[in-house]
């Protein structure tokens, strides 16, 4: 019994050994290697070697030639071999270093009918040049090519609806003259004595003395301001002015001092907006509207739902309770007007 299980470890002894020399001689033998992965497919094709300015004739020497995965290679683009449909053909628009070429890019004949930059303004857009300053575009972050928000604050008055002035009217002196048997009173008005008419007030009556009084204004009306989203993702067009210099001429050249002086602090600002928005914004400018552009996400199109704020609106959102309690102590000095600050880049030097 004893010598048939010894048998077995025997046995199975020589089989794994034999099992272990197979696998040792499989790998070891000469021109055995894994099987190398297939190599991925690539295409040449063309893109823009140099600047190449909207209208130019495209020659070879414009072009640079790179590889990409032939999957990836689309059919808007010109690859090797097919160059004799990209020589000869002119830009539609202006080619930066770099750009791949694609058959929207070139054709036949391009006529250029107005500036460069207008083809940058999609078809039913159009482009408005408002007000700007640092303040107003978030410390010049808001450039070329940025989405922004657009916000209007607007101050309103009381007007009188006939006269279309200003609240409160002033006031004249209306006299009688006498009556004539059967006919109306004859009446007249002048101005006040002092030869200035006065402000219009209103009758009050004294709640403890129970006695009316007349009281008027102590100073102009205060205007009221409210202040609201008007427009959202808006692309930028422009900060600051387009360039003077013709297209075609040197892009190396030394600005101007008044051109430099221009693109070190602009002061405008290009939207491409509809046109419905474009008169709305006009409206707002020549209406002394203060507007202000929020940068946005560039991959953020997402409609925002605000709320118009004014004053009684604005205590209401943050929760400030009203006017502060009137207490019999105070901060020295007087400070009746909260001054804007001084920004050390809004001093100019003296000239």
């Amino acid at each position: 019994m004893r010598r048939g299980r010894l048998l077995i470890f025997l046995v199975l002894i020589v089989v794994v050994g034999l099992g272990v020399l197979f696998a040792v001689l499989t790998l070891l033998r000469p021109g055995t290697t894994q099987p190398a992965a297939q190599p991925t497919a690539l295409t040449e094709i063309f893109y823009a070697a140099q600047n190449i300015p909207q209208g130019t004739k495209i020659t070879k020497e414009m072009l640079g030639t790179f590889s990409i995965p032939s999957d990836k290679v689309a059919e808007v683009m010109f690859a090797v071999g097919e160059e004799g449909n990209l020589v000869d053909q002119s830009a539609r628009v202006t080619l930066e270093p770099g750009v791949i070429i694609t058959t929207s890019m070139v054709g036949d004949q391009v006529e250029i009918t107005g500036p460069e930059h207008a083809t940058q303004i999609p078809t039913g857009m159009v482009a408005v040049t408002i007000p700007a300053n640092r303040l107003s575009t978030d410390g010049y972050a808001v450039n070329d090519g940025a989405r922004v928000n657009v916000i209007a604050c607007l101050s309103f008055v009381d007007i009188d609806q006939d006269f279309q002035t200003i609240l409160p009217n002033n006031t004249s002196v209306v006299t009688g003259a006498g009556q004539m048997p059967g006919a109306l009173p004859i009446l007249s008005a002048a101005v006040v004595s002092g030869g200035e008419s006065s402000v219009q007030g209103k009758v009050v009556i004294d709640k403890t003395l129970l006695q009316p009084f007349y009281p008027v204004p102590s100073e102009p009306q205060r205007p009221r301001m409210a202040c609201q989203i008007i427009l959202q993702d808006v692309k930028v067009m422009k900060l600051g002015n387009f360039s003077l210099r013709p297209a075609a001429a040197d892009p190396n050249a030394t600005p101007s001092p008044a051109q430099a002086q221009q693109d070190a602090a602009p002061d405008i600002v290009t939207l491409i907006v509809n046109p419905q928005d474009s008169i709305s914004l006009n409206f707002f400018v020549y209406n002394s509207a203060i507007l202000t552009l929020t940068l946005r996400h560039p991959d953020d199109h997402s409609l925002m739902d605000t709320q118009v704020i004014n004053l009684s609106s604005l205590l209401a959102y943050y929760g400030i309770s009203g006017p502060p309690d009137r207490l019999n102590y105070g901060l020295q000095p007087q400070v009746e007007i909260l001054p804007p600050p001084i920004l050390p880049n809004d001093i100019k030097p003296e000239q």
